[in-house]
């Protein structure tokens, strides 16, 4: 069982950063690929940014790479998204999620999911 509690969204101009901030309990944290996915109203949840269990490979959408960065705080069983160059477009609900596969995609294979945060980018 793993719980998963996510923070950091906030209301920011275009240009501007953000760092997302996934905390995990549950001492099987380190054996759970970790992912962060987007939802934006009237969209389908959406695939970010994934790290594999053992935090050695990041992976990422076409429409965040090189702005967006993965990373794994295993001693404080945290995950984070730090995003740069944020455009409207990148407004959504952010979530984080553990799953059992590495390099998957698909935010119906993932197990345990955080209750989400805001994030507004504004033009």
């Amino acid at each position: 069982q793993v719980q998963l509690v996510e923070s950091g969204g906030g209301l920011v101009q275009a240009g501007g950063s953000l760092r997302l901030s996934c905390a995990a309990s549950g001492r099987t944290f380190n054996t759970y690929a970790m992912g962060w996915f987007r939802q934006a109203p009237g969209k389908e949840r959406e695939f970010v940014a994934g790290i594999t269990w053992g935090g050695s490979t990041t992976y990422y959408a076409d429409s965040v790479k090189g702005r967006f960065t993965i990373s794994k705080d295993s001693a404080k069983n945290t995950v984070y998204l730090q995003m740069n160059s944020l455009k409207p477009e990148d407004t959504a609900v952010y979530y984080c999620a553990a799953g059992t596969l590495n390099y998957n995609t698909n935010h119906r294979d993932y197990r345990y999911w955080g209750q989400g945060t805001q994030v507004t980018v504004s033009s």
